[in-house]
């Protein structure tokens, strides 16, 4: 993502003119986006004009509008974002106040105008214009006749393409339909990464699978690598590691990315920071419970005590419906920061997010144990519990 331009004042309001230029720069796009925003960019428009023979002639008039974002629609397969909204300027084509739609998209960029620029925003537009930000890790999780090649980024795990072949059961007398079957299923997958890994950018491609499969692609690639003379996946062979994945779906690469023999391998990856850093959570959680919180509650009342070290946030929470609901959090990011903790945001489009929405989507690893936390949230409710019970009891009287 190319950073064109910037003005935002000291109370946060203000405007960025951006260029997204990879896939994964979409989705930053996409996070950056909230209802109310005012977005400035090329779109289309069919108008209609009469000719003197009467003749009505229609053509795609290119306009440059601002529209106030009313909805926000993501395609991750495209990586393509449509707004929809109401026009804020004067045009010949399009009155104020009418609806149009647009449509943001790979090399072409874009003005966004928000009201307040918070924390959160702010460092989304410095990591997603940091050009060290790059897919520096590939995997390919298979069982027979499934696999899924899938691109790591930091904040997404892209599938690029999904291999689905129906693979006959061996039979006594032949075997000829399945070994067919097997070798076009193999092919299939040479293809994929052929056509799918920048081998100058990734630093390692996982294989993994049940069983022995990875085994047997591993060693059918190095033939097509020599039968097809594919020098580029030839000089990129030691970047493979086989590694046991329980099945070729997509939610495997949770337990193939966790494997600590892995770790070593790509632990200068930028997907493994965050893969690490929730493990850690939950070796915390079981090991030492009192230094391990999750909930907005909980982790709220560990911050107010200075406790937390490191602050584990899903990004679909600075995506809520609510601006108060959104504030609360870019305020628990903020506090934390101040207080010397380090902040991670995992993203809902990646395996560690997807894990972490599923416990409330805040997260927290302590400096110190709080073994009273839970019995103090219990007091807690217990008193405003008494203190409704009073009240009703004065109406009463």
């Amino acid at each position: 993502m190319k950073l064109l331009r910037k003005s935002v004042d000291k109370g946060g309001q203000g405007t960025v003119k951006l260029l997204p230029e990879e896939d994964e720069d979409m989705w930053h796009v996409f996070n950056l986006l909230a209802e109310h925003d005012l977005v400035t960019g090329v779109t289309f428009r069919k108008v209609q004009k009469q000719q003197s023979t009467g003749l009505v002639q229609t053509k795609n008039i290119k306009l440059l509008l601002t529209i106030e974002v009313e909805s926000i629609d993501f395609d991750p397969a495209t990586c393509e974002i449509r707004l929809k909204g109401k026009n804020r300027t004067q045009n010949k084509y399009v009155s104020m106040g009418q609806y149009h739609t647009i449509q943001l998209a790979l090399n072409r960029a874009f003005t966004l105008e928000k009201p307040c620029w918070d924390s959160v925003y702010l460092d989304r537009v410095a990591v997603a214009c940091d050009v060290r930000q790059r897919a520096d890790l590939a995997a390919v999780v298979m069982h027979q006749g499934l696999a899924h090649v899938c691109l790591i980024t930091q904040h997404m795990t892209i599938v690029r393409q999904r291999i689905e072949i129906n693979i006959p059961r061996k039979r006594r007398a032949s075997s000829k339909s399945h070994d067919k079957a097997i070798v076009t299923f193999y092919n299939a997958i040479v293809d994929a990464i052929e056509r799918h890994v920048n081998f100058e950018v990734v630093k390692a491609v996982l294989v993994g699978s049940p069983a022995f499969i990875k085994d047997e692609f591993f060693a059918h690639l190095k033939n097509v690598v020599l039968k097809r003379d594919l020098k580029t996946l030839q000089e990129n062979l030691s970047k493979f590691v086989l590694v046991h994945a329980p099945s070729g779906h997509k939610h495997a690469l949770k337990e193939v990315l966790a494997d600590p023999a892995v770790a070593a391998r790509v632990a200068d990856t930028k997907a493994f920071d965050e893969v690490q850093t929730l493990n850690r959570f939950f070796t915390m959680l079981n090991e030492e419970p009192d230094r391990a919180q999750y909930g907005f509650g909980h982790v709220s009342k560990c911050n107010e005590q200075h406790a937390i070290d490191t602050l584990l946030v899903s990004d679909d929470l600075f995506r809520a419906s609510k601006v108060a609901t959104r504030r609360q959090y870019v305020a628990l990011v903020d506090a934390v920061k101040d207080n010397g903790g380090n902040v991670v945001v995992l993203s809902s489009m990646h395996v560690t997010g997807q894990q972490l929405n599923q416990m409330t989507g805040v997260a927290a690893i302590l400096r110190f144990p709080l073994p009273h936390l839970d019995s103090d949230s219990e007091e807690d409710s217990d008193s405003d519990s008494d203190n409704d019970d009073d009240d009703e009891v004065k109406k009463s009287e």
